[in-house]
């Protein structure tokens, strides 16, 4: 067991704020539902009807409530965990084994994902067969479930074990910026691993196939030549093999840059709702959303590093959560811990920024196609397939939504008149 201490108790303090904060702005997000999910939206009259309402409303608390179950299950199992003194025995017996930092380091952060990963398998076996197997848009079989976790698991222990060896052996070679040479490593890294996900790693689980539809390419060509936009290419992805969900995404940087549109979606909405939903996603790549993306994950990462090379130094953090001396990659994963716990109060700044593009992003797609019924449209479509709570609570959704409500976003477009 470990001994209690000041600075214990306050990590604990906030760490159990911030779950409290989260508990309570779900269940604030399900009872609203419950009060006003019987009634069709004015908006959505004769698009939604009052059977798709009463499936919403039951498919966004059933997903609402098991998400209020396991994380109540895992914040306790990890309060548990590190009260325990687990981890610091853990670690013991990894300095035993005489290995030098980085091979220790390796096996430390190797355990602690491996069970971490077990312990998720029931509650995401749970979601994808059951919920949203009863729901109807569970399309995957045990074996592409098995197998993607498996992929998973390969290239996330590709990816986090090159950045875990390269930060530790900076920080045990190159001295007091360490943080900074780290810092530096991380940024290109990821900006590297935008470049390549979708020539390299997304094709791991999906197959990407040019559009196909003549009619529909000669119009997103006509798009494109408007919009001034140089891609690589529109490509349609086979996620109806896993899932009924519907979505489209654009992704990549310079000469990698793609829009994605889910098989599910070319199925379900018309040529004009397709090309209006390309427009939005042409806005996101015209007002460099990633390249801004980037950059704030950047500046978050730079004060991340900071933070850990004070930390690393400091003996209380490691006394305060039972371990006996001061190792780097333990100092790591305690900083890890902490700024988990300060990032849930910060969500709601990710959450406006993401807002904000999204917002930009439909305001282009306006201008370029110079009118929005198209795109109000598609969006009460994505709506009624996707089953989307059309009545989130304001509080919940200014603290969570990375999209404007529906109802809030399709209102903002009516009003819009379209100029170029």
């Amino acid at each position: 067991m470990v001994p209690i201490n000041s600075f214990l108790m306050l990590y604990l303090a906030l760490f159990l704020l911030g779950v409290f904060l989260e508990l309570i702005l779900k269940r604030l997000n399900v009872g609203h539902l419950r009060q006003y999910g019987s009634k069709v939206p004015g908006l959505f009259e004769g698009f939604i009807d009052r059977k798709t309402l009463a499936r919403t409303r039951d498919y966004t608390i059933e997903n609402q409530n098991f998400d209020i179950i396991v994380s109540a299950i895992s914040n306790a199992l990890f309060v548990v965990i590190v009260l325990s003194g687990l981890l610091p025995w853990i670690s013991g017996i990894i300095q035993g084994l005489g290995f030098g930092i980085l091979i220790s380091g390796l096996i430390f952060f190797t355990v602690i994902g491996i069970a971490e990963g077990l312990s998720s398998l029931p509650f995401a076996y749970y979601r994808t067969f059951i919920i949203e197997g009863r729901y109807g848009f569970n399309t995957s079989t045990l074996r592409i479930w098995i197998t993607d976790i498996l992929k998973s698991a390969v290239i996330g222990s590709l990816v986090g074990g090159i950045l875990l060896l390269s930060v530790l052996a900076l920080i045990e070679y190159s001295g007091r910026f360490w943080w900074l040479w780290a810092w530096s490593f991380f940024f290109a890294f990821q900006s590297l691993l935008v470049i390549i996900y979708p020539t390299f790693i997304a094709p791991w689980f999906n197959k990407f196939i040019p559009l196909e539809d003549r009619a529909l390419e000669k119009r997103v060509k006509e798009i494109m030549h408007e919009s001034g936009l140089s891609v690589t290419g529109i490509f349609t992805v086979d996620a109806g093999k896993r899932s009924r969900h519907t979505n489209a995404y654009f992704t990549g940087l310079g000469k990698a840059k793609r829009i994605i549109l889910f098989d599910t979606l070319m199925a379900s909405h018309s040529h004009d709702e397709i090309i209006a939903i390309l427009a939005h996603e042409v806005g996101h790549c015209k007002k460099r959303h990633i390249h801004k993306n980037l950059l704030i994950i950047g500046g978050f990462s730079l004060f991340i590093f900071y933070l850990a090379s004070s930390l690393l130094r400091w003996d209380v953090l490691y006394q305060s959560f039972g371990f006996q001396s001061i190792v780097p990659y333990v100092g790591l994963f305690l900083t890890g811990m902490l700024w988990a716990a300060m990032a849930r109060f910060l969500a709601p700044i990710g959450a406006a920024i993401s807002r904000r593009f999204e917002r930009e992003a439909d305001v282009y797609a306006a201008r370029l196609l110079q009118q929005t019924e198209d795109l109000r449209s598609a969006l009460k479509r994505l709506a009624k397939d996707n089953l989307s709570n059309l009545y989130p609570h304001p509080l919940y959704a200014w603290f969570y939504y990375s999209h404007p409500p529906l109802s809030e976003r399709i209102q903002y477009l009516e009003a819009m008149r379209p100029q170029r």
